[in-house]
């Protein structure tokens, strides 16, 4: 009889430890970098995604010019080829912890948003154009892109804070140099947001 209490005291004791330490574990943040870099890779894609709703519009938003501005040939072929150039470069997941191909990526983009601005502005010279129901609708989808992009930039790189904070600080460095050792630190958009913003034309 004593020998079976000390083992129901002995398991008793094994099965505390093992709560204890199972909360120790959820307490130290062994989860909070895989937790911070899948939030950070959502965000992500959401930019990934407001930038293919942008250049699928721009086609579109081309023509409509064309039908009406077909002598601004320079201009809209800045468009065309900014597009092309930025749909042409390969993203994904891996994008953002690679610094050259982030890079590209995020240029791309910024002279896609450049072209998009003067193409706008033109606009301004054509009153049909101003007026034609096509054609605000197009400015208005791509009006409230841009804004989109500006909000899932920012979410993004809120998020990327975050995880790259969590590599460098303790105790999330500690679990950085041991369970998770191949995570590299994110990239961030250096280009300001005003810059990429396409410019107010008022109709």
């Amino acid at each position: 009889m004593p020998g079976s209490l000390t083992s129901v005291a002995r398991f008793a004791r094994v099965a505390i430890l093992v709560s204890l330490f199972g909360l120790f574990v959820s307490g130290c943040g062994i989860n909070t970098i895989p937790t911070y870099e899948e939030q950070a890779k959502a965000k992500w894609s959401d930019v990934q995604n407001q930038y293919q709703r942008r250049a699928d519009l721009i086609p579109n938003l081309v023509e409509t010019v064309k039908g009406f501005a077909q002598q601004e040939r320079t201009v809209l072929e800045a468009v065309t080829n900014a597009r092309a150039r930025a749909t042409s470069i390969q993203v994904n997941a891996d994008t953002i912890t690679d610094p050259e191909a982030f890079k590209k990526f995020q240029e791309a983009q910024a002279q896609l948003s450049g072209a998009l601005g003067r193409l706008l502005a033109i606009t301004e010279n054509y009153p049909d154009l101003k007026s034609n129901q096509n054609f605000l609708a197009l400015q208005s989808q791509l009006e409230g892109t841009e804004n989109r992009i500006a909000v899932a930039r920012r979410d993004y790189i809120e998020a990327v804070q975050l995880y790259n904070t969590e590599l460098r600080t303790f105790p999330g460095r500690a679990w950085a140099s041991t369970l998770y050792a191949k995570n590299k630190p994110m990239e961030q958009f250096t280009v300001a947001e005003d810059v990429m913003r396409l410019p107010q034309v008022k109709f």
